[in-house]
């Protein structure tokens, strides 16, 4: 592959993730989730199923624990988690999503198969498949950062 097209490559990718990320954030919004942000949903992806501590969620985002902290409250702030002893550390707080936490996750669950589904039009059922197939490949194993 010449350069130019191993740009054109990177450049296509990058504008449909921003583009998979704005559309979803729409539909969040748009489901009556005011006040949200994308990095809120890059949280609540770690905080789900079972809750995470500040650290852990800090280590998830690629943040500094002082940023994770200041994440946290404002979603518990917002009515989107709550903090919870830590069952096996007395020292650590556990962050859990509420239900409108949940409900928020839910809603941006179908806004990405509203996208998806828009894609799969363009593509074809097999081609959405080979798109995942391809992916799934080269997709580095790990959490799924914000782009801040």
């Amino acid at each position: 592959m010449q350069n130019s097209d191993a740009m054109a490559l990177s450049a296509a990718l990058l504008s449909a993730a921003g583009d998979l990320t704005r559309r979803i954030h729409d539909g969040v919004v748009g489901r009556g989730f005011d006040g949200v942000r994308p990095a809120h949903g890059f949280a609540f992806a770690r905080l789900a199923p079972d809750g995470a501590t500040v650290t852990e969620l800090a280590t998830h985002l690629g943040v500094t624990k002082q940023a994770a902290s200041q994440l946290v409250d404002e979603i518990v702030r917002k009515g989107y988690a709550e903090r919870r002893p830590h069952p096996g550390d007395a020292r650590a707080r556990l962050i859990v999503l509420t239900e409108r936490g949940w409900a928020c996750t839910r809603a941006a669950e179908e806004a990405a198969a509203e996208v998806v589904g828009a894609w799969g039009e363009v593509l074809g059922e097999e081609g959405l498949r080979a798109l995942l197939h391809a992916l799934t490949r080269i997709a580095v194993r790990g959490p799924v950062r914000p782009s801040w």
